[in-house]
């Protein structure tokens, strides 16, 4: 496929999520609005309400509504999208594993947010990593442009028939939810003619090949239905690549599992979710002109893990920064036991350091991440760490 690329625009990140939307035409959308993703319901109902897509818009009394009649539209044959955030996500919770485990392809953007309490309503990974076991796919987004184009390659991979697992698509609330920036969206044919039609592998209402969804397992059955979700989870780390290789034919824009940046002669790299990667670049470039080795990398896709793609990004490395926007009470951040087991596929262990940061939209700017690495190379390092925190 060629290159069609629109014209470009002003948006902010909810807003090109609901746009991304918009050029697919999800057959079924249901949501409850929760800040700050807000906007993309909003958006996306005023697309309905106008005629522009033929969507079934339901607007339910809450998140757990939401995401059975998601999972269960899909398990009927429908293409089905929702969006969450926060505290909304925790009320889905019930109905996470059942939506993988019904392998209904179901795409959600989460408008990252902090958990409550105390309450709070900015950003950080709090909701996003209590969902990281329950089986489904993960992508993050650096800006609005990504924000717009994982929301059209989380559908893609979510729905191919090796993977057939649902998908969140992650964007830091308000500081890209809210947040105008420029974007480049494509044409609303090429979007359709990259995405395809639905192909439902055994939907429900196919009544000449009846089928049981969700039925009762006992132990000699479950267990071997999960590991079916984790074949499924291994194929979707090839299977993202290959949407996102056949993503940059038709907007120019080359994605990857891992995204790096200045970590091919480091001696020390940082690991970084989310918006928070074109952050720490500014700051590799200001301590690079200062005359020091660092990089930084983000995995683009989180579930499933990209273990071998660190692995090999940290090979040689001396030193290691995790930075975990998520705090697990009790224990590390919730990367860094991850990033240090992808450490060990090597033969030689980087020294491995977990910085938490900007738990609850604390600010986190260029110079306090300018100052982590120099934490690390001047010593003054403990294995975990947080930034910028006053008692």
């Amino acid at each position: 496929m060629s290159s069609k690329v629109g014209k470009d625009i002003a948006i902010n990140g909810d807003g090109a999520v609901a746009l991304a939307w918009k050029q697919m035409n999800p057959d079924v959308c249901a949501a409850y609005p929760i800040t700050p993703q807000t906007i993309i319901v909003e958006d996306f109902a005023k697309y309905v309400a106008n005629g522009e897509v033929s969507t079934e818009f339901v607007d339910v009394e809450s998140e757990h509504s939401a995401l059975t009649l998601c999972t269960t539209s899909c398990a009927a044959g429908a293409r089905t999208f929702t969006a969450t955030a926060s505290q909304g996500l925790a009320y889905m919770w019930e109905m996470l594993p059942i939506t993988a485990s019904m392998r209904t392809p179901v795409m959600m953007a989460v408008a990252n947010r902090t958990v409550s309490g105390p309450i709070n309503i900015n950003n950080d990974h709090g909701d996003v990593m209590s969902a990281r076991d329950t089986g489904w796919i993960s992508l993050f987004s650096e800006n609005v442009q990504e924000a717009y184009d994982m929301s059209i390659l989380g559908p893609k991979i979510a729905e191919n028939p090796d993977v057939q697992l649902p998908v969140l698509v992650n964007l830091d609330g308000f500081i890209l939810t809210h947040a105008i920036e420029r974007m480049t969206p494509l044409e609303s044919s090429v979007v359709k003619e990259f995405v395809g039609p639905f192909k439902p592998v055994h939907p429900l209402l196919d009544v000449d090949h009846p089928t049981t969804h969700n039925l009762m397992d006992g132990p000699l059955f479950y267990f071997p239905h999960k590991y079916q979700m984790v074949i499924a989870m291994e194929k979707a780390l090839g299977v993202a690549q290959d949407a996102f290789d056949e993503f940059a034919e038709i907007s120019g824009r080359k994605y990857h599992l891992v995204e790096e940046y200045m970590c091919d002669d480091a001696d020390t790299i940082a690991v970084v979710l989310g918006s928070s990667f074109g952050t720490m670049k500014e700051a590799v470039d200001r301590l690079r002109a200062e005359g020091m080795k660092v990089g930084v990398c983000m995995p683009r896709v989180y579930r499933p893990w990209p273990a071998e793609q660190l692995a090999k990004i940290m090979k040689g490395k001396k030193n290691v920064l995790v930075m975990d926007r998520h705090l697990s009470i009790g224990s590390y951040g919730p990367m860094f036991p991850e990033v240090c087991a992808a450490a060990t596929l090597n033969d030689k262990m980087p020294r491995m350091f977990n910085f938490v940061y900007g738990l609850g939209g604390a600010d986190t700017q260029v110079s306090d991440f300018m100052g982590v690495y120099k934490q690390v190379l001047e010593g003054k390092a403990d294995k975990v760490n947080f930034v910028g925190v006053h008692e």
